[in-house]
């Protein structure tokens, strides 16, 4: 709770009092297998992290929205009002708060008063672990508690995905956004992102753990190829669709797909349907492998599915292939992949419990000799969804 106290005495430094002030939580997100598929229509297996952002917030008389990140000190505080809600560069990360505040008002929620608000993260910034998903959902659960306004997750969920998809410019699926706002402790979420269909599956890892190793590599989603290669899983859509009835890459089997990937004329688009294809159908197999205690398998597919994302989907890229092929070499280590959007970023690996210290000296080592600089490493516990901190 320390860190609580220090983020309202923070409010005080910044905005001279706090009194009427509440605060929120929103997580982190890792991504077990699923990769690129959420916008595809197909399965993702992701679940919360224990860490992420934290906003201290209070409603102001006025409809002036002043905001102040910890993480970003020399923004300072980002001014502006409910009437001049833009995109604007120069207000850096303060545009994903400014960006989910409009969404809500274009989605017709009275939100007649502006607001201050002191937020504080630590997921690593840029290490594809969801910072500006949890950024969103965590202003969506302060907006609907400040304005004690009538929404359900899910529609928070959507309209925080919405936000970013529009106001952002990133072309993301809804996996990120739903992982941070419907997160229970403990579990992973198998998503159908077609449907939003989901079930909750307990992660009984036995005797091992989720490590998470940070290339620090950073990345930006907007000027990486992210929108690049959602265009070309829809274009190798619209070749499909010529003949099948279908509405994404997510409906198809490996079977269907391999009859009919000569109406993808261009190769390059051809490899991304496959990855689309051949990750959901992992997917869903490595959640029932997981459901029946089977970790081997769980691993190979998490190996499968990095060698799709490098060979396929090309996202990798020098500094994630490394982490990934010292880790598969490891002793203890059950399965190994990259996770997030790709080019940088962080892996996910399973790791026997007995070998995790050994597992971060050596992968840690070897990778700093390979890259020339260090990789971060965290033993992830699963944390709950975004919700109000009492």
């Amino acid at each position: 709770m320390s860190l609580i106290k220090n983020l309202k005495r923070d409010f005080i430094e910044v905005f001279n009092e706090c009194s009427g002030t509440r605060t929120f939580f929103a997580p982190g997100r890792v991504n077990l297998i699923g990769e690129h598929t959420d916008y595809n229509g197909g399965h993702v297996f992701p679940c919360p992290l224990s860490f992420g952002t934290y906003v201290v917030a209070r409603k102001r008389k006025d409809n002036i929205v002043r905001l102040y990140s910890k993480n970003f000190k020399d923004f300072g505080i980002i001014e502006f009002t409910l009437q001049d809600m833009i995109y604007e560069e120069k207000h850096g990360w303060a545009n994903y708060p400014k960006g989910v505040t409009k969404a809500f008002m274009d989605n017709g929620f009275a939100i007649d008063k502006g607001f201050e608000a002191v937020f504080f993260g630590n997921i690593p910034n840029g290490a594809g672990l969801s910072s500006s998903a949890s950024i969103e959902l965590a202003v969506s659960v302060m907006l609907k508690s400040l304005f004690n306004l009538n929404i359900d997750m899910v529609s928070m969920v959507k309209i925080s995905q919405k936000a970013e998809n529009e106001f952002i410019g990133v072309s993301c699926g809804i996996m990120d956004q739903f992982a941070v706002g419907m997160g229970r402790k403990g579990k992973a979420i198998l998503l159908d992102c077609n449907t939003l269909k989901y079930k909750y599956t307990a992660l009984d890892l036995k005797d091992s753990s989720i490590v998470i190793a940070n290339t620090n590599k950073r990345r930006g989603l907007t000027d990486s190829k992210y929108n690049e290669r959602r265009s070309e899983c829809e274009r190798a859509l619209a070749k499909l669709q010529e003949k099948l009835s279908i509405n994404s890459l997510g409906e198809l089997t490996n079977e269907e797909f391999e009859e009919n990937k000569y109406l993808i004329t261009n190769e390059i688009d051809r490899r991304r349907a496959k990855h689309a294809v051949y990750e959901n159908q992992r997917t869903i197999k490595a959640v029932e492998a997981l459901e029946k205690g089977d970790f081997k398998e769980f691993g190979s597919l998490m190996k499968a599915s990095h060698i799709s994302l490098r060979y396929d989907y090309e996202v990798t890229g020098k500094e994630l292939d490394t982490l990934v092929e010292l880790a598969w070499k490891q002793e203890g280590t059950i399965g190994s992949r990259m996770t997030g959007a790709g080019f940088g970023g962080c892996t996910v690996s399973i790791v026997k419990n007995s070998k995790i210290d050994e597992f971060i000296d050596n992968v840690g080592s070897r990778y700093e000799e390979i890259i020339g600089y260090k990789a971060d490493f965290y033993v992830a516990s699963i944390g709950d969804g975004a919700r109000e901190l009492k």
